[in-house]
């Protein structure tokens, strides 16, 4: 039996989102994509990539299967990095995964039908298709259906020193509204680089979404097992009960605040992943182990 589902939602930032795209000498700014207006023109907006939303969903499969199989340095670190990172392609001594072999590792790893991977010296494919994070703005209510702010009002620059080896938040300015800066292009930030005269720390400035920033996204399961169906729905759980999107989360960056609502394709699986994946620990094992 298979199963598919979708969310789709909004999420709130709790803390500002920080999304690296292009750098202009110390200023890191938000990743931009051109859209089209109603009225035809292209313009540059900051989007959170679809990517950097699985990468959190994929960590956070990760960890539930590892709470469940408690299996913590038993994995060969090839398969360790295909569960966590999604792996790599390199050249496989034998024959690659396929077949049976394959359909094996899907129907025993939750995390690998999900999610997919690099790994067994072909890329494997997942079931979940994951949306861009598309800000609340002016210039994309004809996208999200939701009014926001104008873009050159919605996203600031926040200041940090960089020490030899400490990075801390710099007192002087703090936090400043890209609008006040003119609106000029943000490449004539370069000149904005400066150091702390009290020593020879280096100020740099991040672009980010600031907390509050509402964003509209969605996920689609394609069709996979039950297994794998009801390990994804605590997947979300989990991401909506403490998720992050975006980097520097070490610092406090990227906490989000999810909405979803779902809507199942066909009768929703019941079944208990965890009891399922634990009746058959050894053979889950042996398949995620297969992943090198």
């Amino acid at each position: 039996m298979t199963h598919s589902a979708t969310w789709t939602g909004t999420l709130t930032a709790t803390s500002s989102i920080a999304h690296g795209g292009e750098t202009a000498a110390t200023i890191s700014l938000l990743r931009r994509e051109q859209i089209l207006t109603p009225d035809g023109q292209l313009i540059h907006i900051p989007i959170v990539s679809g990517n950097a939303l699985r990468g959190r969903l994929r960590r956070t499969g990760e960890q539930l299967l590892r709470q469940t199989l408690r299996y913590e340095s038993q994995l060969p670190l090839a398969a360790a990095h295909a569960l966590r990172g999604g792996g790599s392609l390199a050249k496989v001594s034998g024959e690659p995964l396929s077949g049976d072999r394959l359909r094996r590792v899907r129907a025993l790893v939750p995390q690998v039908a999900v999610f997919g991977c690099a790994a067994g010296g072909r890329i494997i494919s997942g079931a979940l298709q994951v949306g861009k994070l598309i800000p609340h703005l002016a210039e994309t209510e004809h996208l999200t259906g939701q009014p926001g702010p104008a873009m050159f009002t919605a996203t600031q620059l926040e200041t940090y020193t960089r020490a030899d080896e400490l990075t801390e938040l710099a007192t002087d300015p703090a936090v400043m509204p890209v609008d006040e800066l003119g609106r000029a292009d943000l490449s004539a930030l370069a000149d904005a680089a400066t150091f702390d005269g009290r020593s020879s720390s280096m100020l740099f400035r991040v672009e980010t979404l600031p907390a509050g920033t509402r964003l509209s996204s969605w996920l689609h399961l394609r069709p996979t097992t039950a297994v794998a169906a009801a390990f994804f729905a605590d997947v979300v759980a989990e991401f909506t009960a403490h998720g992050h999107v975006g980097g520097r989360i070490a610092i406090g960056h990227g906490r989000v605040k999810a909405d979803w609502t779902r809507t199942d394709h066909g009768d929703p699986p019941q079944v208990d992943w965890r009891a399922e994946l634990l009746k058959h620990r050894d053979d889950v094992l042996d398949a995620i182990a297969t992943l090198t």
